[in-house]
């Protein structure tokens, strides 16, 4: 069983890949890019329920931290969300000029928002929450989006 620092480390990589592939077939065509759109969409949007639902809530009633690093995460999450949904529409207009341009700005707002995560808060998690890890990670694998 992993700890929650791999496994959402693991689940960060995994959305990177959605990522990279979805860019290569959107450098080919807009249009056959919208699969890879969907599922780079869908797997962010669950890794961050994941966080949000579970691990946030877990940390938050452990520490009584509420306003520190989960709070960031969100208002992070947030950005990227509205990120996310801009190249989907971008896609829609088959405006490739817009879809990489936001498609930029998102991964340099993901690739320091991971960062934050796995070198402090997944961290900090863990310190805290490792006796109730195997719950956590299992409560997180077995999630259904909303």
């Amino acid at each position: 069983m992993s700890t929650i620092k791999e496994y959402l480390t693991a689940d960060h990589a995994r959305c990177d890949d959605f990522f990279a592939m979805m860019e290569d077939k959107a450098n080919t065509s807009l249009a056959d890019a919208k699969e890879a759109y969907e599922e780079f969409a869908q797997a962010t949007e669950r890794h961050f329920q994941m966080e949000e639902r579970v691990m946030f809530a877990e940390f938050e009633t452990k520490t009584g931290m509420t306003e520190g690093p989960t709070a960031m995460m969100r208002h992070e999450h947030v950005q990227m969300r509205s990120l996310v949904k801009q190249m989907g529409e971008a896609l829609e207009a088959n405006n490739k000029d817009k879809f990489f341009g936001l498609s930029e700005t998102l991964m340099i707002l993901m690739q320091q928002h991971n960062m934050k995560e796995e070198q402090m808060l997944y961290t900090m998690a863990q310190q805290h929450l490792s006796a109730e890890s195997p719950r956590i990670v299992d409560m997180m694998e077995s999630m259904i989006v909303e």
